[in-house]
């Protein structure tokens, strides 16, 4: 991993506040001393960062709680089983969920979790209406169809996707700021594809992924954080793999339906969150 210079700057000048804060990120950074001046060194992928960072908090921030912030750096990891708790019974949760419903092929325990209730007979289903799901008090069912996948596959990527992405926000807005993201994300997402996408059976964590895929990339571009950066190129295949699907490529090819107002409802109240977030973060 290569080092590039990031600073020079007089002897004069007081660098250890902000080397604590380095320390604190743990960014690997070293000062050598030529021409008389400083030189801070760091390794070149998180160059443009510390810059961004040192033009914020020249004399380091002792108050800012990067406890939990992690930095994308080479042989760094973070967010682990234990550091990511809610992170990790979401996913139990659903795996749990993905059993009893057999994988998605299981109408009578769908039901439990289905957006409105149904009824069954031999060749149809009868769809309450959500407003007689409000009446009989199945609140619940505003956020259940997220742990309702179908098959292996959606199960997997969802899955693969909620670990990537929640453990980087419990990792900075703790679980509970988590567990409301989760929340929020998905009553946005399921009421969006209700409201376009009409009534039938619908599930899985991708409009919450989307959610806070939004959150993390918008966050991230007002104030920036170890967090929140993703990995090169993930905002931009999510985004193309939104516009495939948009698109009804993935439904001709015999792929399975698609519910796409949930998606781009979660992305869109999570580009909100993460505006939001990121703006009152800058502010402080």
């Amino acid at each position: 991993m290569s080092a590039v210079v990031v600073l020079r700057l007089p002897l004069e000048a007081d660098l250890s506040g902000f080397l604590a804060l380095l320390k604190r990120m743990g960014v690997p950074c070293r000062v050598s001393e030529e021409s008389g001046q400083q030189v801070l060194w760091v390794p070149e992928t998180l160059a443009a960062q510390v810059r961004e960072l040192y033009a914020r908090y020249p004399q380091g921030d002792p108050d800012a709680p990067i406890e939990g912030d992690v930095v994308s750096a080479p042989g760094r990891r973070f967010g682990s089983l234990r550091e990511a708790p809610l992170t990790a019974l979401m996913l139990l949760v659903t795996l749990v969920v993905f059993a009893i419903t057999w994988g998605g092929e299981n109408l009578e325990t769908i039901r439990w979790f289905s957006f409105t209730d149904y009824g069954i007979t031999e060749e149809y289903l009868y769809f309450a209406s959500v407003e007689h799901t409000l009446d009989s008090g199945q609140w619940w069912r505003l956020f259940s169809p997220m742990l309702v996948h179908f098959g292996w596959l959606h199960l997997a990527m969802n899955s693969l996707w909620y670990w990537e992405l929640g453990r980087r926000v419990e990792a900075r807005q703790g679980w509970l700021g988590l567990l409301g993201f989760t929340l929020l994300f998905a009553l946005v997402s399921n009421l969006a594809q209700y409201a376009f996408g009409g009534v039938g059976i619908f599930g899985g964590l991708s409009g919450v992924l989307y959610g806070l895929l939004g959150h993390c990339w918008l966050y991230q571009k007002l104030a920036p954080n170890a967090a929140y950066r993703l990995p090169p190129g993930v905002v931009g295949l999510m985004l193309i793999w939104l516009l495939v699907c948009l698109s009804g490529l993935v439904t001709a090819l015999g792929l399975g339906s698609i519910a796409n107002a949930a998606h781009v409802g979660g992305l869109l109240i999570g580009c909100a969150t993460g505006v939001l977030g990121g703006w009152l973060a800058r502010r402080r």
